[in-house]
Parts: C-alpha cells; sequence; structure tokens
C-alpha cells in the first residue's frame, strides 16, 4: 500500500505533468532564433573551423509518402517521386557549397539522416547522397552513419542500399502496436513487419537498433502500452526512445485529424510514461535522461555512466562532435559561435542552394550567458544533476550568477524539483519526470518568449 507521501508525490507529478515547457533538445531553444543571424554569419562560422575539429551531418528529408497524424516535424506527404528528385538535386548542390567550406577543415565522426521520411528514397539516390558526401567531406574510419526508418517504405533494394552507404544503426519509428491506435494516428504497421525490418538491418551490419515508442497518443490505455512495449522487448532493440506525444495543432495543423477527445489526461498520460518505463528497466534496460533507454554494453549506456551522454535535435547521443551542420530544409546547426537554421520552405530553399548561396534563415549567436545555461540544462537533462564548483569554473562570474539563483530554487522550492547535496545540485529520483521544468527555470528566455510548448510529461 502506497503512503500518505507517496500518494502526495504522486498527485503533486500529475499536476506539474501538465505545465507546458520546451523539450530542450538546444538552448535558446528554436523559437528564439531571428533574421539577425544569416548565411553570411554561417559562412564566417563554417570558415572559423579548424583543421582538427571532428563535425556530425545531419540530412533532413522533408518528405514522406504518407502524413501520419501525430507527426510535427517539419515534412509534406507526396505521392510523387518528381518534388523529392527535385529536391534531392538541390540537396546535392548544397552538400557541394557546404563541402566546399569545410575542406580541410574538420572530419566527419557522424551522419543521421533524418525527415520526414529518408527511407522513401530510391536506392540509387541514397547511393548517390552516400558518395556525395564522401566526396566532399573528410570521413573519420569508423564513422557511424544512423537512418530514421518507416519500416512500410523499406524493401531489398532500400536495405542493401543504406548498407553500402554504411549504415552502422537504425531508428524505427513503432509508436504503438494497437490497431485502433494506429488507425487514429493514421500509422498502420503490423508488428510482423516491423520485425522483418529489425531483422534485415542487422543482417547487413547495423550494430545498433532503436525503437520509438509513444504514450499519451489517441485511445491508448494502460493495458495497450503495456502490450505495445512488450512486443517491442521481444525484439532486443539495443535502444528505446519513450516519448510522449506532442499535441500541437497550432503549430502543425494535420494534428487536428485527431480528435482531442480520445487523448488520455495527464494523469493518465503520466501514469502510461511510469509504466511503459518500469518495464523496459525491469527488462534489463538501462534508463537514461528523461525517456531513453539501452542495453548495458550499448555506446549511449557507456557514454552515460561515464558522464558524456549529450543532447540534441536527434535526442540523446552519445555524439560529442562540438559542431553539428544541418543539410536540408529546416535543419539546424550548430557551431561554437551558435545555432542556424535553414530556410523551412523547400521551394525557397532550393532556391538559395541552387544558386550557389547557404540556406540559412535565422539563427542565435551564443552569449556568454547562453553557454551557462545551456550548460546547467544539458546535464539536468542528461544526468539530473550539476556541478556547483564546475559551473563556476566554468563560466567565472556569469555561473556565479547562476549559483546562487539555483541554491534560491533548491532552499526555497516547496515543490522539491532540486535539491543541493554538497557541491552537487540534484533533481531527486521522484520527481525527474518533470526535469523539462527544471530545466525551465534556468531559460531567461522562457517568460518572453511567444512561443507554445508541449506537456511536461
Amino acid at each position: 500500500m502506497q503512503t500518505n507521501a507517496a500518494n502526495n508525490n504522486q498527485a503533486n507529478l500529475t499536476v506539474a505533468a501538465g505545465e507546458n515547457v520546451p523539450r530542450y533538445t538546444s538552448y535558446p531553444t528554436a523559437p528564439h532564433f531571428h533574421a539577425g543571424v544569416d548565411a553570411i554569419t554561417a559562412r564566417g562560422w563554417i570558415n572559423a573551423l579548424e583543421g582538427d575539429d571532428e563535425i556530425s551531418l545531419y540530412l533532413h528529408v522533408p518528405y514522406c509518402d504518407r502524413l501520419c497524424w501525430f507527426c510535427a516535424c517539419h515534412t509534406k506527404q507526396t505521392r510523387h517521386y518528381a518534388p523529392v528528385a527535385t529536391f534531392l538535386r538541390s540537396l546535392h548542390k548544397e552538400i557541394e557549397t557546404v563541402g566546399d567550406l569545410v575542406n580541410g577543415k574538420g572530419r566527419v565522426r557522424a551522419v543521421h539522416f533524418g525527415g520526414g521520411s529518408p527511407t522513401m528514397l530510391k536506392p540509387e539516390d541514397i547511393l548517390a547522397l552516400g558518395k556525395a558526401l564522401r566526396d566532399r567531406f573528410d570521413f573519420v574510419d569508423n564513422a557511424n552513419l544512423s537512418v530514421e526508418i518507416d519500416p512500410n517504405d523499406m524493401d531489398e533494394g532500400r536495405f542493401d542500399a543504406f548498407a553500402a552507404i554504411g549504415m552502422t544503426r537504425a531508428s524505427l519509428g513503432v509508436q504503438d502496436f494497437d490497431p485502433k491506435v494506429q488507425k487514429a494516428i493514421n500509422r498502420e504497421q503490423s508488428f510482423l513487419l516491423t520485425k522483418s525490418v529489425v531483422d534485415a538491418v542487422r543482417a547487413r551490419g547495423a550494430d545498433s537498433v532503436n525503437l520509438d515508442l509513444l504514450y499519451g497518443l489517441p485511445h491508448q490505455t494502460l493495458e495497450s502500452v503495456a502490450a505495445t512495449v512488450a512486443q517491442a522487448l521481444t525484439l532486443e532493440p539495443d535502444r528505446i526512445a519513450l516519448f510522449g506525444y506532442a499535441h500541437v495543432p497550432w503549430f502543425k495543423k494535420h494534428q487536428t485529424m485527431i480528435d482531442e477527445a480520445w487523448l488520455p489526461d495527464s494523469a493518465e498520460r503520466l501514469a502510461q510514461s511510469q509504466l511503459a518505463s518500469r518495464l523496459i528497466v525491469a527488462a534489463g534496460y538501462e534508463a537514461l535522461g528523461l525517456d531513453h533507454f539501452a542495453k548495458p554494453d550499448d555506446g549511449l549506456a557507456i557514454a552515460a555512466r561515464v558522464g558524456k551522454i549529450r543532447r540534441n535535435f536527434q535526442g540523446y547521443t552519445e555524439d560529442n562532435c562540438e559542431t553539428l551542420i544541418g543539410l536540408g530544409p529546416s535543419s539546424i546547426s550548430r557551431f561554437r559561435q551558435g545555432y542556424t537554421q535553414n530556410i523551412v520552405a523547400t521551394g525557397e530553399y532550393e532556391k538559395a542552394v541552387n544558386s550557389g548561396q547557404l540556406a540559412t534563415a535565422r539563427g542565435i549567436e551564443f552569449s556568454v550567458d547562453d553557454l551557462a545555461r545551456g550548460w546547467i540544462i544539458e546535464r539536468l537533462m542528461c544526468h539530473f544533476t550539476f556541478s556547483a564548483i564546475e559551473l563556476v569554473e566554468r563560466f567565472g562570474d556569469v555561473g556565479q550568477k547562476l549559483l546562487a539563483a539555483a541554491s534560491r530554487l533548491a532552499i526555497n522550492g516547496a515543490d522539491r524539483l532540486l535539491l543541493l547535496d554538497g557541491e552537487h545540485f540534484v533533481v531527486p529520483q521522484e520527481s525527474r519526470p518533470l526535469v523539462r521544468i527544471v530545466a525551465a527555470k534556468f531559460d531567461k528566455y522562457l517568460q518572453t518568449g511567444t512561443g507554445r510548448h508541449s506537456q511536461a510529461v
């Protein structure tokens, strides 16, 4: 039987879980980017790269052959390949332009294909992209190549093509295996199809397979979530990402296809998240950060144990490259100096890159305050703790001011979201589902911004 304290804590979690806060895959977050950081700025930041830098590349494919109603990505549905072929010609031009600027100033450690649906590309186009990247950038010998996979897209030609360009990791969108839930989000995908894709990528040498699961979807129940987790575990994925569905119809109009009456409330969402987490951990996976899990021998789990797990726009990662270059419409880059984002509209992106220009539309340059707050937020999101001593050593007077703010939060916070334990600030175990709320306490832009965000859990 639960104690009164445990019941009260669960009640407090339920109330707070309904708050709307950023996901903190960056700081400052994207709603605060501005047009003052432009293509000229981006060119200067690329030119400032040094020869021994290791960099990551992200390629965004802004098309899908079906539109999943839960999706909040920058993508559009097309039933014809002609727009995709047109986009690919522009993407090759951007690879050429950026590759020429980077030439000799860094080597690629990791590549991530995302979207949209990169797996809707034809096999010959996958091979051509792999060759273009190798022709224009220097790669380290053991570079990782990750691909976001829609199992419905895959056939032997695509499996072989991604293997040929060096795919080491595959991330499969599952969401939920319940047919009623799948129909409500326009993402029908059988367990057997998913299993066949997992088997195929492993047979071709992928050494890490991730499954994306969602809670908070229409018609989901505790029973359906438990059943989906049980089925997913039989596939023995190396990693599992457990995301809360972000219902943002003001941002993505197609989400209006989902009747809000079908959605679980905050208490049910929290219960689904907690149940799924318990089942995954009970199966031998290590919990990482807010919503990721990995087998103990997986690279992400190893990175977490030695304090090297990071968080970026692809989620939690062991990629420690300081520079991430985004290619394709809407993609975001991170440099030492700040963030840049490409033009979102595909047609405008194509015009820019076809003329030999960088596609940068906006961004933000880091201040020391941004870097200090970003460091705190990333440490909280990845490790649920940060060192007061390291904060001041890294950021001097700015760190000292933030230390004072953190101390006030820890001392005066009746909600016990952040505690001071020796020289470390710690999010206690029972409050970790609300770590996004803790991170938001250090976000100086949040109260002045106009962006709307998804629920904390």
